[in-house]
């Protein structure tokens, strides 16, 4: 973890010394993976994070942003209570890369074609890499990356679960963008989209005339940056 400082127009101040730890897993770690991360069964043996100086560290933050946080903050909020009572922000997702010019979004990719080259052997590294990004002025629009970052994280969209949608009308939802959701757990096993708050009433006025073709209330969930990206929604 590693925090800084910005300003709400995307600006990024300073930078603070970052957090890092390693904890030896449950299973001693594959040649493969110490080939990849440079992280050995020797350097974990014993070692331990601490939730109590993890959530200290995390708790004065007003924003966390991870790349691809779809992923980061499942297990992080299993870890630690606190990212669970926080906005969350991707800079994988939520700034548009390929509009900037960029043919990837991997973070060593982004790093690369941004003109820099650092250690991709170490979680710290990557978050330095990451405020780098940020901190730099786009190339197309001319804005920081924070700054795009914000407008994604700020924006509220709704999530339309089409329940008990007609099965031979599947292709159509999924050619309109709609995804399946099969996981176990208390949400829906069904079809659903997320869209911004302006396109609510037309996306359900779809459903209504297109798919169920009877007046129907599906159910919608509000997404903000506390909850995007949980396992909560």
């Amino acid at each position: 973890m590693t925090p800084f400082n910005y300003g709400l127009d995307g600006t990024i101040f300073s930078v603070g010394d970052s957090f890092q730890g390693l904890r030896q897993p449950s299973e001693p770690i594959a040649p493969e993976i110490t080939a990849i991360t440079g992280i050995t069964n020797e350097m974990v043996a014993g070692q331990i994070i601490d939730p109590a100086a993890v959530a200290t560290f995390a708790a004065p933050a007003s924003l966390v942003i991870a790349h691809n946080a779809a992923f980061d903050r499942r297990f992080l909020e299993r870890f630690s209570d606190v990212f669970s009572t926080k906005p969350w922000a991707c800079s994988l997702s939520q700034i548009d890369w390929a509009a900037e010019g960029f043919e990837g979004t991997k973070l060593a990719y982004l790093a690369q074609a941004a003109g820099f080259f650092y250690d991709r052997h170490r979680a710290m590294y990557d978050c330095l890499a990451t405020v780098e990004l940020l901190a730099m002025w786009l190339p197309r629009s001319g804005a920081t990356g924070l700054s795009r970052l914000l407008d994604g994280a700020r924006a509220v969209f709704w999530r339309i679960w089409a329940e008990n949608a007609p099965f031979d009308l599947k292709d159509v939802l999924k050619a309109r963008g709609y995804r399946w959701n099969g996981d176990p757990g208390p949400q829906p096993r069904a079809w659903y989209i997320d869209v911004p708050e302006a396109q609510l009433e037309a996306e359900l006025r779809f459903l209504r005339t297109e798919i169920y073709r009877y007046e129907v209330d599906p159910p919608v969930r509000r997404i903000d940056a506390y909850d995007r990206f949980s396992d909560r929604i």
